[in-house]
């Protein structure tokens, strides 16, 4: 296999994994999720969102939660803002870079962003000439990269061409996102390669979600490919709120499993990311959706931590998803 020899990998669990929570999570324990994972040496942390609370209530405490942190030297703090508003809230909240989050199908960028995806890209641009004025680098998304819930397939050419305007518009870095988790290793080699036509590889990335159990092999593929970096929710949390059935993000903690069996460099401590999964999925009343959290659980005589109290009741806690 050609595989690169080194990894980035971008932890998006304290705010794609828990944006969807349904329960109110109090912004000391978002911070202390936060500083586990830079511990464990995760070298860039999506820490906060700064869409509007009416959609997104559980991350309305973005700014508290980045001026809770204590920041680890080396580490990136980042921030998701839909527009130029949410850029100057994360601006002002020391956020060390801005994502943007735009979408290859028409239906899921008006039910996801309210517009349509040339205007989404119009308010990006606003948010990338600012970012640009004060040095803080912009990184872009691209959703439902490999299908949309709304419109089935979608075409690599699709994605392309959103991925080519994020590049000229100055994203440092596309990611590329199957956020109903549909995609097989061969369509996502087939999509890099044809992505890459229009978007330097090395400013690649992918996110997968695990919807059918395809997020590993989806990693490999890409990885083959000239990829080198890769989005991952510490526990396998996440889903998309716009996505019906989207199920959890790609587990940190997994990954880093695989990666280190090829024999990939991180920089990451896959024990200090397993237990900031446990620590975090305590406190959501439910195991970690990941495999390897369980199996190092398991191997030490344990099955998983206590159920929170406010969620013993919850017919959620029975599911890692």
């Amino acid at each position: 296999m050609n595989l690169p020899a080194r990894v980035t990998v971008v932890e998006v669990g304290p705010r794609d994994g828990l944006q969807n929570e349904p329960v109110a999570i109090p912004t000391a324990d978002k911070a202390a999720l936060v500083e586990a994972l830079a511990g464990a040496g995760l070298p860039v942390i999506e820490a906060a969102s700064f869409v509007s609370p009416r959609w997104v209530p559980q991350l309305a405490d973005g700014a508290e939660v980045l001026a809770s942190v204590r920041r680890r030297p080396g580490a990136r703090y980042a921030a998701l803002v839909p527009n130029l508003r949410g850029f100057e809230a994360a601006a002002a909240a020391g956020a060390d870079e801005v994502a943007v989050f735009g979408a290859a199908s028409e239906t899921f960028s008006r039910r996801n962003l309210n517009c349509s995806i040339e205007a989404s890209l119009e308010r990006f641009a606003e948010v990338t000439a600012a970012a640009r004025a004060r040095e803080i680098p912009v990184r872009g998304y691209v959703s439902c990269v490999l299908g949309c819930p709304y419109e089935g397939a979608v075409a690599p050419g699709a994605v392309a061409r959103v991925a080519r305007r994020l590049l000229q518009l100055g994203c440092r870095e596309i990611s590329l996102g199957d956020t109903v988790g549909v995609g097989t290793p061969g369509a996502v080699q087939a999509l890099v390669d044809r992505v890459a036509e229009e978007v330097p590889r090395e400013r690649l990335a992918v996110h997968f979600h695990d919807t059918y159990g395809q997020a590993l092999a989806n990693v490999l593929a890409a990885l083959e490919r000239g990829v080198a970096v890769v989005d991952a929710s510490v526990g396998g949390l996440g889903g998309c709120p716009y996505a019906p059935g989207a199920s959890g993000n790609l587990a940190t903690e997994d990954l880093l499993y695989m990666l280190r069996g090829l024999g990939v460099e991180t920089g990451a401590d896959l024990d200090g990311v397993v237990a900031a999964a446990w620590r975090i999925s305590e406190r959501l009343g439910r195991p970690p959706a990941s495999r390897v959290a369980r199996a190092r659980a398991a191997a030490r005589g344990g099955s998983c931590l206590p159920l929170h109290p406010a969620r013993r009741d919850n017919p959620r806690c029975s599911h890692g998803e």
